[in-house]
């Protein structure tokens, strides 16, 4: 049996499950779902540094707090040593558990400006942006990277120990490089080898294609990590936490959510959205979780189209009552 995992002063169960910072994702309706099917350590979507220091207001409303999403991180993005020291203190004053780079997003319009994974082709200046946000706030700091920039270029093992040399409490590995995006099969292996370096003293969270239980014990027995963090399988799917909790504990599938339960999770975050965003934002805003919530059910594309192109809530609380009435039988 493992024991407790800390990051900093933060303690954590065994095996604790990660929701991962996703744009447009993991805001706080989302957030508090995920809580409530069992995530045990959340982030905010990620912040660009640039955008905390001017104080732009849609920055600002992304970073707000609440008790019910604790413990949680503030994730911030930048490259600009400076900035992003100077971002994770105003970050820091919303007191957050901790403070999280991103070394990992892989998207071009980020990446290619030298933000994200683009971090990973200015090893130097990432390591000096990451001393630099540690020495800035009291808050413990974590960082969240990939293998490398490329296949050519998979440096993680010897920058993990690089990183943990600047005084961050824990790093996060997304098993493939920048180059992949989030194609391919994730490479677990040198996260694992990452994890049995013996020199690494900082917890070790793994990321990538994690979509079960079977899996998430899997990277556990099988790489040594401390935690696993879930990002694009929350998607429509919050109830992954419930079942990977469930088959890390008991080692057991619990049966899948009902239309009833999926239906009733539907309603809940829309509700909360729409008090969040407003309409029709709150609406459009939960669109990709409703694509993916009823996903593999027969015969759905119909239905699918028509509650896909909604934006009233009243209409939509019509369609859900009727895939209800059609597909509760089939259970």
């Amino acid at each position: 049996m493992r024991a407790m995992v800390k990051i900093g002063n933060i303690e954590l169960r065994n095996e604790p499950v990660f929701l991962a910072p996703l744009e447009d994702v993991t805001d706080h309706p989302f957030r508090v779902i995920c809580k409530k099917y069992g995530a045990d350590f959340m982030y905010t979507e990620f912040i660009s540094s640039d955008a905390l220091v001017r104080e732009v207001k849609t920055i600002v409303k992304k970073m707000q707090l609440y008790p019910v999403e604790r413990p949680i991180g503030i994730q911030i993005y930048g490259n600009q040593i400076d900035a992003m020291a100077e971002a994770a203190l105003l970050a820091e004053e919303l007191k957050p558990e901790l403070i999280d780079i991103n070394f990992g997003c892989p998207v071009r319009k980020i990446a290619n400006k030298g933000s994200g994974a683009g971090m990973l082709r200015d090893i130097p200046k990432l390591l000096a942006i990451t001393e630099a946000v540690v020495k800035a706030v009291k808050l413990p700091v974590t960082v969240k990277t990939r293998l490398g920039w490329d296949n050519e270029s998979k440096i993680i093992v010897d920058l993990a120990e690089q990183l943990q040399d600047t005084g961050i409490s824990a790093l996060t590995i997304h098993g493939r490089t920048r180059e992949q995006i989030y194609s391919g099969v994730a490479d677990w292996t040198l996260i694992g080898e990452v994890k049995n370096n013996p020199r690494m003293k900082i917890p070790i969270i793994g990321n990538g294609d994690i979509d079960s239980g079977e899996k998430a014990r899997q990277m556990f027995d099988r790489y040594g990590v401390d935690g696993i963090m879930i990002g694009r399988a929350a998607i429509g799917n919050p109830y992954i936490f419930r079942e990977i909790r469930h088959y890390l504990d008991a080692g057991e599938n619990l049966p899948s959510p009902t239309i009833s339960e999926r239906v009733s999770l539907l309603k809940e975050l829309i509700e909360k959205s729409i008090e969040w965003k407003g309409l029709p934002g709150g609406i459009l805003h939960t669109r990709r979780h409703m694509a993916l919530n009823f996903k593999g059910l027969p015969d759905f594309r119909p239905l699918r189209i028509k509650m896909l192109r909604s934006n009233n809530k009243e209409e939509l609380w019509g369609i859900f009552d009727e895939i209800e009435k059609r597909y509760s039988q089939s259970q």
